[in-house]
């Protein structure tokens, strides 16, 4: 897990490092810190959180061992099978 705010000091700086981050597949998903929510780097939802919530996973398999759960807009499918699980993930 990465916190965005640990990137860099500055909104570019954050930028850039996320970018270099994501091109060598290191980042791949999203998510809310106070939440436990994990979602796809284009989500509008994760787009409009701040920065110091905003956190960043390298897979979903890292996102669920934290106790994230999937968001219910990008990943409506995964979202389907954690609710039918009782919300517990895997």
């Amino acid at each position: 897990m990465i916190r965005h705010t640990d990137l860099g000091s500055t909104r570019f700086a954050r930028s850039r490092q996320l970018s270099a981050l994501i091109r060598q597949g290191k980042v791949t998903l999203g998510g809310n810190a106070q939440l436990k929510i994990y979602g796809q780097l284009s989500c509008p939802s994760g787009k409009r959180m701040k920065p110091a919530n905003r956190i960043f996973f390298l897979d979903a398999t890292e996102a669920q061992q934290l106790g994230f759960r999937p968001c219910g807009h990008c990943m409506r499918e995964e979202y389907g099978r954690w609710k039918e699980n009782g919300g517990e993930t895997g």
